[in-house]
């Protein structure tokens, strides 16, 4: 099962500290044998090299047991086994909530192994589709994903609150005036709320978008909370960043790719904008910890400055 495990994947999650659950060493270490468990009795056998992700491995695997028609005529899957942290531990679940439209559909889980058995989608993704039309498709996987939420989902307001607080005491890492609009729009948005909470996947963005043989696009890989819609739009302005241009053209850029999807969403744009200030001074303060962090710091001003023109 070593063979299974990319020696890069391996090196870079056993950095990681204990988030809630086993140190990302101490689960790199287990994870051959849970591998082999999973794939032992689930009745699977590996068919492709490994896929990875920041903190999880997706195996393509064969089906070969009583439950090979759940992948139907082609008995294939992806096993996807992460490790343990909260933003993981309730994938599952809105999984489930989805059933298939407009996500990967869940054939199999184990929350307490963070193990799902997900259907094999296509390796493309929407990177390097045209922005105008990837934008338009993440609007339309945003509409038809919104559900009501699982009610073991985390909701969005307990962040909130945190940030309202975290962001008016952190050390200004970015203009001082951008955390304290963002601290103070952070409480906004709890005290005005949208009229209904939603299932939301919270990191829709251009690499967790997958061609599939059944659809032409579905979503993979949801961080789950539960609320304001609006929230979903600041992972599709932050990646892709390189393509936004320079000066003048990086306000137009960014305010089209948040228009489109809000338009496509029937998703409120002023709401969408305040919600990206939050996320993004969240993100600085992050990235200020990172001695490799000063680009996505000044990337986080940049948008916030387009959210306020």
């Amino acid at each position: 099962m070593i063979d299974l495990i990319p020696a890069h994947f391996a090196h870079r999650i056993s950095t990681y500290p204990a988030d809630g659950h086993l140190s990302g060493e101490d689960w790199i270490a287990e994870l051959p044998r849970l591998l082999a468990d999973l794939l032992d009795e689930w009745e699977l056998e590996p068919i492709g090299p490994t896929m990875t992700g920041v903190c999880s491995i997706a195996l393509p695997v064969r089906l070969l047991g009583s439950h090979r028609e759940l992948a139907g005529v082609s008995g294939e899957a992806v096993l996807k086994v992460s490790w343990p942290h909260p933003e993981a531990a309730t994938e599952s679940l809105a999984l489930q909530v989805w059933n298939g439209h407009g996500a990967a559909r869940l054939y199999r889980a184990d929350p307490a192994r963070f193990a799902i058995l997900l259907e094999r989608l296509h390796p493309r993704d929407l990177s390097r589709v045209d922005i105008d039309t990837a934008c338009e498709v993440i609007g339309g996987l945003l509409a038809t994903l919104r559900r009501p939420p699982h009610p073991r989902i985390p909701r969005l307001d307990d962040y909130a609150e945190r940030q309202a607080v975290e962001l008016r005491e952190a050390r200004p890492v970015i203009p001082r005036r951008y955390l304290d609009q963002a601290a103070a729009l952070a409480r906004e948005l709890v005290v005005r709320p949208p009229g209904e909470d939603r299932l939301l996947h919270s990191d829709l963005h251009y690499f967790n978008v997958l061609g599939a043989y059944r659809s032409p696009w579905l979503a993979i890989d949801p961080k789950p909370m539960a609320g304001d819609v609006a929230f979903e739009i600041a992972p599709s302005l932050w990646n892709r960043a390189e393509e936004l241009g320079t000066g003048s053209e990086i306000r137009w850029s960014l305010r089209r790719r948040l228009e489109i999807i809000c338009e496509r969403a029937g998703i409120d744009e002023g709401r969408a904008r305040a919600w990206t200030i939050v996320r993004e001074a969240d993100n600085a303060l992050e990235a200020a910890d990172d001695p490799d962090g000063h680009d996505r710091v000044s990337l986080a001003v940049v948008i916030i400055k387009a959210m306020n023109d």
